[in-house]
């Protein structure tokens, strides 16, 4: 129960990410809300559809906002998601997924994995295309992506197109008070980060979980590609670091950036300068991977021919 209220009080607290928004608003063609029954919960989907395309079968990136697990939810990143659309030409499915400690893990994981199986089966009437799918996120959300894709590993089922991690936060294992966390306060009280970890991992044993604590998986060349985002003073670096180190290892592909002088959250906060070069960057790389599918399309169309 105390729990249950401190993470309802944190909830009051200002979003500081919607202060300064680190990008203008865009106009997109479309944005349409929809709601999908999981078994977790009803999660509520936002779809942005690019202001400049006409096309019937347009690639999908779902976008997973941070939070620290328990906090904000999916309108913090319009902004970023109309940006995207229209730069990567794609739809941006916004994600309002299920939040601890009502929703502790695994549940989050288990709900947008249904979500995903949703969007494929539904690609017809949502004008995607099935075959270029790609995920992402920031903080904690970029921790449930990087889980789906090990959980998508595990079903044996395909991968996305890219996994885009921005300044993850993958390693409950380590004690925050062993992370080199920048900001005084937060490192003189890690006792808060003990409490928002616990939301999500109350458990014995759960923040060893590879689908927790992605640092700690098995990896092999079958999962997605990644673009992993890391701010130089960041708690989360050194787990970062090592997880884009251990993706590569396996030989997947791994295009890391290591943004400076920069702190956790800096896409959503500033630097300005720097968020709106983090924005371009995973634009760019969206645009980059959809151009890549669509070239081995052909290909396998004139094997066909």
């Amino acid at each position: 129960m105390f729990t249950l209220m401190a993470a309802r009080l944190l909830r009051l607290m200002p979003n500081q990410a919607l202060k300064k928004p680190m990008l203008p608003f865009e106009p997109v063609k479309e944005k349409k809300d929809l709601q999908v029954e999981t078994s977790v919960k009803t999660a509520d989907l936002s779809f942005y559809y690019p202001l400049e395309s006409n096309s019937t079968n347009l690639p999908v990136y779902i976008n997973l906002h941070g939070g620290a697990f328990i906090m904000h939810d999916k309108e913090m990143d319009d902004l970023y998601c109309r940006y995207l659309a229209n730069r990567a030409n794609c739809v941006v499915v916004n994600v309002e997924y299920a939040k601890a400690p009502e929703y502790p893990f695994p549940q989050p994981i288990e709900q947008l994995y249904e979500v995903f199986q949703w969007i494929k089966n539904n690609a017809g009437h949502l004008n995607i295309d099935v075959e270029k799918i790609m995920i992402g996120g920031q903080s904690s959300g970029a921790n449930l992506a990087a889980a789906l894709c090990l959980y998508l590993e595990q079903k044996g089922e395909a991968q996305p197109l890219l996994q885009v991690l921005n300044g993850p936060m993958l390693d409950f294992v380590t004690p925050f008070s062993n992370k080199p966390e920048p900001d005084m306060l937060r490192a003189r009280y890690p006792q808060v980060a003990h409490f928002l970890n616990l939301c999500y991992v109350p458990k014995k044993g759960q923040a060893e979980n590879p689908l927790a604590s992605p640092v700690y998986a098995e990896i092999n060349d079958r999962l997605a590609p990644a673009l992993i985002l890391i701010a130089e003073y960041d708690a989360f670096r050194p787990e970062a670091e090592r997880y884009a180190a251990k993706l590569k290892a396996a030989g997947v592909e791994v295009e890391s950036t290591l943004f400076k002088d920069c702190k956790h959250s800096f896409a959503h906060l500033g630097p300005k300068h720097k968020a709106e070069e983090a924005w371009e960057k995973i634009a760019s790389t969206l645009k980059r991977y959809i151009k890549e599918a669509n070239h081995i399309l052909k290909e396998r169309e004139g094997e066909i021919v």
